[in-house]
């Protein structure tokens, strides 16, 4: 369309546009890379403008001037999150800072909470119809445009038509100012790669094929989505589309096929990153650009199945609090679209949130897993709304777990040298058990490799893993959870209470190399229930005494074997040559087990109703390096050491 013959009373320049506006004026900008630069120049060079009154979400363009006293006097900044050019002018009190869930921000411009008098806002050029489009700007950009008395819009041929709620009519837009000239590029740097390579690891474990997922803006989102690389048919609803998403949209590990709401599309509000980005999305119709009252609307998230929500956070306290947008008494960034997709996630079914930082800052000196929030922190995610918590230590898992869990769970994901001091405190606080002892102060990523999972003959997977202190109540539950008879076998009498102090001396004894327990675990109402433990623990003459107990609706599928072949292979790494156990003589299951392993184990009978069995790793029968089957009739009840 030709605005020339179009709307010609309408086509103005810049100057002549913006002298339109009056002093005293609140005027809204669209948002981050979308924001019109040029119209936002003209307003500031125009010595007339004065008193204005500025609301936005991400600013880049106002941040070359807010050092400049005359600027200060004539503009007010108001904003709704703290972009990093932003951060020093915030932390100086020179920009304010409003916080709210960006939910709610198109309501408060229509309710006229925040009223506005101007909208300035950038779009493409108009097809033959005369839509042009917001582009890679939806979020707030659509509210606020809708709302504001005046609406003035940069036309600039090198924003993208995106598809979605972008469209506007030229009808909808007082003045039209055609200026071409590059978008906002932001790409994040990349810091601390080993660390965030970490992290994503860990994320990686907890996301599966099929999953829609939200992940915001920065070097850590950015090398989560790198870690993403070997799933499949991942579905995106989300606020932000960063370059991050380009090599899984190339490579088809993003397809949108198993989505439950709008399949086949990728739903954001907003876009931010390079040009190649930008002509990734222009006219593609798999984004499915809507206003951040859709998008992160926790009703509208929730309709999507299986959706993970992964975000950051400056500091989580050891009770499960969460900081976002200040260090301290410093605003540092916003709530943004955390709560809304946290709350949204909780409501979807199989979906759930993942809150990942690093574990320390400034280099190491402080910890981000910490007692207590720091003075003046704001509590953006409360304790009640946190799942996973993933440094590059590990995964916490907080959902319906009591202080003490909580507690336990965080110092484990914590730096090394910050655990037993975060024990003590939890101590003093009486959060945890006086004689509680602190998590290994190791670096324990070489667990990581101990970590298997087996397929059951019922589809159902058991996934093994080292035991660790958070797993006090669940290892508790597990033991409660079986039969007299299977207790007796494994601890050669009828043991009637399994307290805090056993379990404290189960695991206090680990040390990952010498004494090791693994358990093994299964999904069951969107929980992990622990359904099996084996341990080893150092004999003599380079072999491992070894002890397994399986539940009793999980025998006879063959885990005990399973466990058996891993328990080897960790044994073997960690230096022993052979295993040694004592078994019950009634347990003729179990002898199976080993035997079938071990063919020329050696056994002595002893004068009570035990035998002793020695078993050596280079007598193993590996059945073409795979985990034996299960063997018709074999009940895998426990191999047992009485302790």
């Amino acid at each position: 369309m030709d605005l020339k013959e179009s709307c010609p009373d309408k086509l103005l320049d810049a100057e002549t546009a913006i002298a339109k506006i009056k002093n005293g004026s609140r005027v809204f900008v669209g948002t981050g890379c979308g924001e019109p630069q040029h119209l936002i120049r003209t307003l500031v060079e125009d010595l007339n403008m004065q008193d204005i009154m500025i609301y936005q979400m991400l600013s880049w363009t106002f941040s070359d001037y807010v050092d400049d006293p005359k600027f200060m006097k004539r503009f007010s900044l108001k904003l709704f999150f703290i972009s990093a050019s932003m951060r020093k002018a915030a932390f100086e009190g020179k920009i304010d800072y409003i916080p709210t869930y960006l939910s709610q921000i198109p309501r408060y411009f229509a309710n006229r909470r925040i009223g506005l008098d101007v909208a300035l806002i950038q779009v493409s050029p108009p097809d033959k119809f005369g839509y042009c489009s917001l582009g890679v700007s939806v979020d707030i950009t659509l509210a606020g445009m809708q709302n504001a008395k005046m609406v003035i819009a940069q036309v600039n041929p090198r924003m993208p038509a995106t598809w979605g709620d972008s469209m506007v009519h030229i009808d909808e837009i007082d003045y039209l100012v055609p200026y071409e000239e590059p978008l906002v590029e932001a790409v994040p740097s990349f810091k601390n790669p080993e660390v965030a390579d970490r992290i994503g690891f860990y994320v990686n474990q907890l996301v599966d094929d099929g999953a829609t997922l939200q992940i915001g803006f920065g070097h850590l989102p950015n090398t989560i989505l790198q870690q993403l690389m070997d799933k499949r048919d991942l579905g995106i609803h989300t606020q932000l589309i960063t370059d991050a998403f380009l090599p899984l949209f190339e490579q088809q590990v993003i397809t949108n096929r198993k989505k439950t709401m709008l399949p086949g599309r990728a739903v954001a509000s907003l876009c931010m990153g390079s040009e190649k980005l930008y002509q990734y999305v222009d006219s593609n119709p798999m984004f499915y650009f809507r206003s951040s009252e859709f998008v992160n609307d926790p009703t509208v998230i929730a309709r999507n199945d299986n959706l993970i929500s992964i975000s950051s956070a400056l500091e989580v306290d050891l009770t499960g609090q969460v900081c976002t947008d200040s260090m301290g008494h410093l605003f540092y960034s916003g709530i943004g679209d955390q709560v809304d997709f946290l709350r949204g996630s909780a409501m979807s079914k199989g979906g759930f949130s993942v809150i990942a930082l690093p574990s320390t800052a400034q280099n190491g000196k402080v910890s981000r897993i910490v007692p207590h929030l720091s003075e003046g922190a704001g509590v953006a995610t409360t304790r009640g709304d946190v799942n996973f918590v993933v440094t590059e230590y590990g995964i916490a898992e907080l959902s319906g777990k009591s202080i003490y869990q909580r507690v336990m769970e965080l110092a484990q994901i914590a730096h090394p040298k910050f655990r037993e001091e975060l024990i003590d405190v939890a101590k003093s606080r009486h959060y945890i058990f006086a004689d509680q002892l602190p998590p290994s102060q190791d670096d324990l990523i070489f667990l990581e490799g101990y970590k298997n999972r087996m397929i059951l003959k019922n589809g159902k997977t058991v996934e093994f893993r080292p035991l660790l202190p958070s797993d006090e109540f669940a290892y508790r539950n597990f033991f409660y959870s079986l039969q007299e008879k299977t207790i007796y076998f494994r601890f050669f009498y009828k043991m009637k209470l399994f307290s805090h102090e056993v379990v404290q001396k189960q695991w206090a004894s680990v040390d990952y190399r010498k004494n090791m327990s693994m358990i093994g675990q299964v999904r069951i109402g969107g929980h992990q229930e622990i359904i099996a433990i084996g341990s080893y623990a150092d004999d003599s003459d380079n072999r491992a005494e070894v002890a397994f107990v399986v539940r009793e609706d999980f025998q006879s599928m063959g885990i005990a074997s399973h466990l058996l072949a891993t328990m080897q292979r960790i044994a073997k790494e960690n230096g022993f040559t052979g295993f040694s156990a004592t078994v019950l003589r009634e347990n003729t299951a179990m002898l199976q087990v080993f035997k079938k392993r071990y063919p020329h184990a050696k056994t002595q009978v002893s004068g009570g109703n035990d035998i002793a069995i020695l078993m050596d790793f280079s007598d193993a029968v590996e059945y073409g390096h795979k985990v034996p089957s299960s063997a018709p009739g074999e009940d895998d009840v426990c191999v047992c050491t009485p302790k």
